[in-house]
């Protein structure tokens, strides 16, 4: 399979795949229907809708294609064109939604709330709801129904009904939807071993399925036996998102990118910005204990999972000596978890105590776990790497640990998405800096 994409070529139809909420198995749908399209021969170009970074691994290994985010809150209509150009000259696109439809935050961002229900409207792709029906029959139609009619503008192709227990429950189901006048273009048989692994982020991380390849094929095969695949094609549509202009740019031209297991939430949209303008990025394992390319103008350590890994990344010291050595003359930045990992202690759920890179005072626990999620805009009181004090950055925070100690200067003034301040400033110290937000695009993009 290969990473590419291309932007030559006319803007495809789509389609965007959501649900009244999480948990009702729309990624294990998403990721069927992706694998069984392409497998029908069609070139199909994956989208997220929303700030999520372990999906888009998913897609990527079900279609072979980069997987893009597109986000009507922290993006401008520019770079969200931009991002959506990504699909030109492929054959369909297919976009997973986060959460339900309709929800987003309360005051509005960069173009939009955040709801996959605009980023739907902005491309105009008619939405295929995945509807849990387990405990109703014909009710499960008034709630496909109000979600058809809850905004009038919004393309609806039809439902997929998901879990159904038996043929008669699927026969009453399906009564109620033809009396609610919404077409049905699958139903789904209720099956226990069609889910993905969890962890306390969502999903675990594609390089960390067992066997996922097979578990597609699985979930392709399931579908294409359960759902009216020629109805969902002739229902995608669309339009292109308007004059496209740049992806950000590269924060260096050399960029040593940690890749592994802890180290792997980096938004695909960023990767392809840098590549495009011709940066290098020189991955290196962390958990590997490889230290990062000596050659390299920035480190660039990306969220992920450290906390599983500690004791690891506390004995990699290969890993660390090189890090410290790049840090006495060039940048080193960390987001979410690679920000923990350059600090001094990470402690972890079972209150074991692992020493860090030191580079940031930072002290984090997973001890006692408390949930951090939403969207940030921060404006950074210091420069980092590829962004100028005072520059404005919209971002994206999801993380269970707590900050025990954070000794160094704040890097930015951080809020949510209604504009309240968040504690979680940053840190900097000499040519280090680190954020629990993941960046998703500056104010001038």
């Amino acid at each position: 399979m290969t990473d590419t994409v291309s932007n030559g070529g006319a803007f495809p139809p789509g389609l965007l795949v959501s649900a009244p909420a999480s948990g009702t198995g729309k990624t294990t749908v998403m990721l069927g229907l992706l694998r069984a399209l392409s497998d029908d021969g069609l070139t199909v170009q994956p989208f997220k809708s929303g700030p999520d970074y372990i999906d888009p691994a998913f897609h990527r290994a079900a279609t072979g294609r980069a997987s893009f985010n597109l986000d009507t809150w922290a993006m401008g209509e520019a770079l969200f064109a931009t991002i959506a150009a990504q699909a030109c000259g492929t054959d369909i696109c297919v976009a997973e939604g986060s959460m339900g439809l309709f929800d987003g935050v309360a005051t509005r961002g960069r173009s939009g709330f955040g709801s996959s229900a605009e980023t739907a409207r902005r491309m105009a792709w008619p939405v295929v709801l995945v509807l849990d029906v387990g405990g109703q029959a014909q009710s499960a139609a008034a709630t496909a129904l109000g979600f058809a009619r809850y905004d009038e503008g919004l393309p609806f192709a039809g439902v997929i009904l998901n879990r159904v227990a038996s043929p008669r429950h699927e026969r009453l189901t399906r009564l109620g939807m033809e009396r609610a006048g919404l077409p049905v273009l699958g139903a789904l048989p209720r099956r226990g071993d069609l889910t993905l692994p969890e962890r306390h982020l969502g999903l675990v991380q594609a390089v960390e399925h067992p066997d996922l390849d097979a578990a597609i094929a699985g979930y392709a095969a399931f579908l294409r036996a359960h759902v009216d695949l020629s109805a969902i094609r002739a229902a995608a549509r669309g339009t292109a998102a308007g004059g496209a202009g740049s992806l950000p740019k590269p924060p260096a031209q050399r960029i040593a990118l940690a890749q592994d297991a802890a180290f792997s939430f980096t938004y695909p949209h960023l990767l392809e910005g840098w590549r495009a303008a011709g940066a290098e990025i020189l991955p290196f394992s962390p958990l590997g204990d490889e230290p990062p390319d000596p050659s390299a103008d920035l480190v660039w350590l990306p969220g992920g999972y450290p906390e599983l890994h500690a004791g690891r990344l506390s004995a990699a010291a290969r890993f660390r000596d090189g890090l410290r050595r790049h840090a006495e003359t060039r940048p080193v930045h960390g987001e979410c978890g690679g920000y923990m990992a350059l600090g001094q202690v990470l402690i972890d759920k079972d209150g074991v105590r692992h020493e860090m890179a030191g580079l940031l005072g930072l002290v984090t626990s997973y001890e006692k776990r408390k949930f951090h999620l939403g969207y940030r805009r921060a404006v950074l009181r210091a420069p980092m790497p590829g962004q100028t004090a005072g520059a404005a950055l919209r971002g994206h925070e999801f993380h269970y640990s707590t900050i025990l100690e954070q000794p160094d200067e704040a890097l930015a003034d951080v809020a949510d998405a209604d504009g309240n301040p968040v504690p979680e400033t940053g840190s900097r110290r000499g040519h280090v800096t680190g954020t629990f937000f993941h960046l998703i695009a500056g104010e001038d993009t």
